[in-house]
């Protein structure tokens, strides 16, 4: 897919995306409800399975096209919220902590940290955006983090993704018979569905009010998180 350059494209690349995989999603849902008892155990295993790829692809691919977005605009640092320049660093933090670094070193990074507000940002650090194959809570917290989006909303959907979602769906690739109930086939894919929407309404948003401008104040929630959260 190429690249947005505008409010308008980044809004419908995401929304094209979401679309497909929310017809996969839905299709796979009435195939269960028209399905016979002995075809509807095997439907919603993969239900569960194409839940979360879908859960886990939509979010890596709106996180990445909103950094990409901002990046192509090439900022300097002092512009855009204080998480950018956090991110900046954070790939380097981390590796400082896991080597033997001499105290030269270290406050050369330190210096650095304070005069780079002048520093333009052009480039995703892609490591930034990992769902790490097992998109859960914790992982997501972290992705939220880095593009700046509350992830205040998503918290009562911490049980749904790690357990619900994510152990079901790592029980089920690892060739374990677990059973998911036909009653459970509304929760999983309209709570599946509703959390997508809720990613994309929450980077949306940042982009139509600018949140990742310095100088603009955080905005209200948009509609499908507000009614996620609500």
């Amino acid at each position: 897919m190429s690249k947005a350059f505008t409010e308008d494209e980044f809004s419908d690349q995401i929304t094209q995306d979401r679309t497909w995989r929310l017809r996969e999603i839905s299709d796979l849902k009435s195939a269960v409800q028209r399905a016979d008892r002995t075809l509807q155990t095997v439907l919603l295993r993969a239900l569960v399975t194409v839940c979360y790829a879908h859960w886990e692809g939509y979010v890596k691919f709106t996180a990445m096209k909103y950094m990409d977005f901002i990046a192509r605009r090439r900022f300097q640092y002092s512009e855009l919220n204080a998480q950018f320049l956090r991110n900046y660093f954070l790939p380097r933090l981390a590796a400082l902590s896991a080597n033997k670094t001499s105290m030269k070193d270290r406050c050369s990074l330190v210096d650095e940290i304070l005069f780079s507000s002048e520093k333009r940002f052009s480039k995703i650090n892609v490591d930034l955006i990992n769902t790490k194959a097992n998109l859960n809570f914790d992982v997501l917290k972290d992705i939220c983090t880095v593009c700046g989006v509350p992830v205040e909303v998503f918290s009562d959907s911490e049980t749904f993704l790690d357990v619900l979602l994510l152990k079901r769906r790592n029980e089920i690739a690892h060739g374990e018979n677990t059973f998911v109930a036909v009653e459970d086939l509304d929760d999983i894919a309209d709570k599946t569905i509703a959390l997508m929407r809720a990613f994309g309404d929450s980077v949306e948003n940042q982009i139509a009010t600018k949140g990742y401008r310095a100088d603009v104040q955080p905005a209200a929630l948009g509609p499908a998180v507000a009614e996620l959260s609500g």
